[in-house]
């Protein structure tokens, strides 16, 4: 008897955690990427950037990613500059049900201190993590109400943090598995220094009802690291290795296999075709020149491919397509000032060299 008991039981258990596991996985993937500060909050300005911008861009750009893979839902407590406060952020995160809460921010220091960090929400174990939470949460001063609406909570005083701690305390486990996931993408794919996972009191996260996140991108008062970041490229990276983490993240959640990003199919260098031998002319439309070397792919030109990279002295240069003729080209660079490049023309080629254009080019 007991053990026809125990089948049944088992037999009921392996039921109900299948078809636990089955609603899990028909349900998408749900992640609410806040883009901090914005509107009258501009967050720090070292070295005269704008946080609220740069962490927009990477919070955009992590979306598109994430939205191209599969079973994967993302939700933008802003898209635009605008002013939304540390509970509303929590609300959008809250209404959507998420499974992951991500909030994108860089830092400032009075040294050159430099490097990638995440955050989760918990006692700050040294100064350092108090001063970062600090000024994270001072942002609630421009907020009329902002005593009752967090009540009472003073981001100058440690001992308001330990209330916070509590509201976390079910995630805090799956937090810090995120979080290690970001940090760990920033190291091995960006070799960003470590600045490692963290606990400290953040308002933000207080009341996330999923696991929840803090990224502290990195340092806008560090010149080499402030101009990374305000940069198309650092944006491009640090989102490409946030979204490579949330992936991971979920992988190791559902038991689903990750092999990469799906990326744009777009190839990165000209190819030659059987229309064109080598010793024939072609035509590229110039968009940009540059000292840093930027990788030439769609996602750092404002998606247009293929793009050509050439050095020529200490400049890099960057083309855009490859075309049989003059007029061919010239046709295209409507596309091209749509895209901003107001500055593009149009260059010939020959053996992959540049060569002047003729006034017979051109009629061609």
């Amino acid at each position: 008897m007991r053990l026809a008991l125990s089948i049944s039981l088992l037999t009921f258990l392996t039921f109900v955690f299948t078809h636990k596991l089955y609603a899990q996985n028909d349900k998408p993937f749900t992640v609410v990427i806040d883009a901090g500060h914005g509107g009258k909050d501009p967050g720090n300005r070292g070295n005269n950037y704008y946080e609220k911008k740069i962490v927009l861009n990477i919070a955009l750009k992590t979306g598109e990613l994430l939205k191209k893979e599969k079973g994967v839902k993302v939700v933008y407590t802003r898209t635009s500059d605008r002013y939304i406060t540390l509970n509303g952020r929590a609300n959008i995160a809250n209404k959507a049900k998420a499974d992951l809460f991500i909030s994108i921010h860089c830092d400032a220091h009075n040294s050159n201190a430099y490097g990638a960090g995440t955050f989760v929400l918990g006692l700050h174990r040294n100064q350092d993590n108090f001063r970062i939470a600090q000024k994270e949460n001072a942002v609630i001063f421009l907020e009329d109400n902002y005593e009752q609406e967090y009540d009472g909570f003073d981001p100058n005083n440690p001992e308001s943090v330990i209330s916070l701690v509590l509201m976390q305390e079910d995630y805090l486990n799956q937090s810090i598995e995120a979080a290690n996931y970001i940090q760990q993408s920033f190291v091995h794919n960006l070799k960003r220094k470590n600045r490692t996972v963290k606990q400290a009191g953040f308002l933000v996260l207080r009341n996330t009802y999923m696991p929840s996140v803090l990224v502290e991108t990195g340092f806008l008062t560090n010149a080499k690291e402030g101009a990374y970041l305000n940069s198309k490229q650092g944006q491009s990276e640090i989102s490409r290795a946030i979204a490579n983490a949330v992936m991971k993240y979920k992988s190791s959640l559902d038991g689903t296999l990750f092999t990469g990003l799906v990326m744009e199919d777009a190839p990165t260098q000209i190819t030659t075709t059987s229309k064109k031998t080598s010793s024939s002319i072609s035509y590229r439309i110039q968009i940009a020149a540059s000292t840093n070397k930027i990788k030439p792919v769609s996602y750092n030109f404002k998606g247009l491919a293929p793009i050509t990279r050439i050095k020529k002295g200490s400049l890099y240069r960057y083309y855009y397509g490859d075309f049989t003729s003059y007029k061919e080209a010239m046709a295209t660079m409507a596309t091209v000032l749509a895209k901003g490049y107001k500055g593009a023309y149009v260059k010939a080629f020959k053996d992959n060299t540049e060569v002047s254009i003729t006034g017979e080019m051109k009629s061609k």
